[in-house]
């Protein structure tokens, strides 16, 4: 018996997206931007990091994208007595009616469509990876065997800075799976006034649930079928390439990179930038991803998978800066030189 599956045009894809961000507006007060990156990571099926100090409203945001798209939701909030089981889940002893006693595996919190992470780096390195298996591969081996998480299924985290008491950094490997890193910055006088009048008072606000899963299945699908042309693939790829102090014995030439960078961004950074590039086409009614699309994506896509030196940390310099000269360094080829798509 074959199952129906549920497309959608570009038209009714921008027009749900809007209606989500609409929705959390009526929440998130301005956060345009981040608001973006969190919708960005949910159509292309990628994980999502948000990092900023408490209190600016990262897991509310989260929250409210869970009640707007009708995914499956769990939450974990992460302390350091935190257990790689207590994600991920274990076996009980149960006992049937005939007084059989057998081993059933009980899922974690992780077997959900949409997982919040709240502050993922309060937790120890140990069971911050437990979810590096479920975030790369969407299953995860419990129980002696290897299971299959719903789809779509996405890990959407939050963090508070480094320096701040009581975190720890996250592995390199286990950064490079989140699709994007969004910085929370710290909103306007006028904001903060909008978000007493909300909070404060007796009224609050209500979403609306605008999609379901098979309509934020089918327009992941659909992200996944926006042509992308060659050129614009090769220059996603040269900003990865441009990201390294060292290639092919030659020394990076863009002196921010040579001087501050220990490693470079991974493949998955071109892939990153390439699927934010191709929801970005179709939030903006393009058929098809343009190099403007590659750099606008950029900071989000590449911040969290430089590894910086000792010098950067000394000259207080920071991967948005770096990344930024990269951008400087490597310019969208002349409309003229692109080739073929």
């Amino acid at each position: 018996m074959s199952v129906a599956v549920m497309t959608v045009t570009p038209e009714q894809y921008a027009s749900v997206a809007e209606a989500i961000e609409r929705e959390i507006g009526k929440v998130i007060v301005g956060q345009a931007e981040l608001v973006r990156s969190v919708v960005t990571c949910l159509l292309a099926e990628g994980h999502a990091l948000l990092e900023g100090v408490p209190g600016l409203g990262k897991t509310q945001l989260l929250k409210t994208l869970s009640e707007v798209v009708d995914l499956t939701f769990s939450r974990v909030q992460f302390t350091p007595d935190l257990m790689p089981a207590d994600i991920v889940g274990t076996q009980v002893l149960e006992e049937d009616d005939t007084g059989r006693r057998t081993f059933r595996f009980r899922p974690g919190p992780v077997f959900a469509g949409f997982v919040l992470a709240d502050e993922v780096n309060r937790a120890t390195p140990k069971t911050q990876s437990a979810l590096l298996e479920a975030m790369q591969e969407r299953a995860v081996t419990a129980g002696g065997a290897t299971r299959p998480l719903p789809r779509p299924f996405l890990v959407m985290a939050t963090q508070n800075p480094l320096e701040m008491e009581g975190t720890y950094p996250l592995p390199e490997a286990q950064l490079d799976r989140f699709l994007l890193k969004a910085h929370v910055p710290f909103p306007s006088a006028d904001d903060i006034v909008t978000v007493l009048e909300r909070t404060t008072g007796a009224a609050t606000s209500a979403v609306s649930t605008v999609a379901d899963t098979t309509m934020i299945t089918a327009m992941i699908e659909l992200t996944r079928q926006v042509p992308v042309p060659r050129h614009v693939l090769r220059h996603a790829v040269d900003l990865v390439m441009a990201t390294h102090p060292e290639h092919g014995g030659v020394r990076s030439p863009i002196g921010a990179i040579a001087k501050y960078v220990r490693f470079g961004a991974s493949p998955r950074g071109a892939q990153a930038l390439v699927l934010s590039g191709k929801v970005r086409a179709l939030l903006d009614g393009r058929p098809n991803v343009s190099t403007e699309d590659i750099r606008a994506g950029a900071p989000a896509a590449l911040r969290h998978r430089l590894v910086l030196g000792y010098e950067a940390s000394a000259d207080e310099v920071g991967t948005d800066r770096i990344i930024a000269d990269v951008l400087d360094g490597v310019p969208a080829p002349p409309a003229g030189l692109r080739g073929a798509p």
